[in-house]
């Protein structure tokens, strides 16, 4: 990437960051606009998540990692503690692979 593209990125970057500070409290939003945004956020989290769980350079993942997602949901539910969260996600994606499930 040509530095004159790294850096108008990181301007905008920083522009776009700056403007948080600068305009709180003068830009008020509606209560549903402030749902909207709350859920247009949630929307973005879940789709990152679903493509990273699922894909790998643009084509399926293999089962493995799939079913670690699933495990650290279900230990989620189970309100287990975040650490045992990740800990039970990474363990039942390391067993899959080592029992040759991709």
């Amino acid at each position: 990437m040509p530095l004159a593209a790294i850096l108008a990125l990181a301007a905008g970057t920083f522009a776009f960051r700056a403007t948080g500070p600068l305009l709180h409290g003068q830009l008020v939003l509606s209560g549903r606009m402030q749902q909207l945004f709350q859920a247009a956020a949630v929307v973005m989290l879940v789709s990152l998540m679903a493509s990273s769980a699922l894909l790998d350079g643009g084509a399926f993942a293999g089962w493995a990692r799939p079913a670690g997602v699933a495990a650290g949901l279900g230990l989620y539910l189970l309100r287990a503690p975040f650490p045992i969260i990740v800990i039970g996600a990474a363990a039942m994606t390391a067993a899959l692979r080592a029992f040759g499930i991709a």
